[in-house]
């Protein structure tokens, strides 16, 4: 069963992803840009050092948000029939 920090971690997604689709759609920032800030999000995670079990948590993550940027969850892309 999730805890607390499992909740916490899910809501935080849900509203990132809110705002990113939110700035993309009044067009505050350009789809590029979006790809850009989870990029370098990565990124950090990808670069971080520490003890193992800590680098296993930075891995996940930037797993997480690469699945992201390749399923285009964050910016809203035309449909296609």
């Amino acid at each position: 069963m999730p805890d607390l920090k499992d909740y916490s971690g899910m809501a935080a997604l849900s509203i990132c992803e809110a705002l990113l689709l939110a700035m993309n759609d009044r067009k505050i920032l350009p789809e590029g840009e979006i790809i850009g800030v989870l990029r370098d999000a990565a990124a950090t995670h990808e670069n971080a050092t520490g003890a193992e079990a800590d680098m296993e948590t930075h891995r996940a993550v930037s797993d997480l948000i690469n699945r992201i940027i390749a399923g285009g969850n964050s910016v809203r892309r035309p449909q296609s029939n």
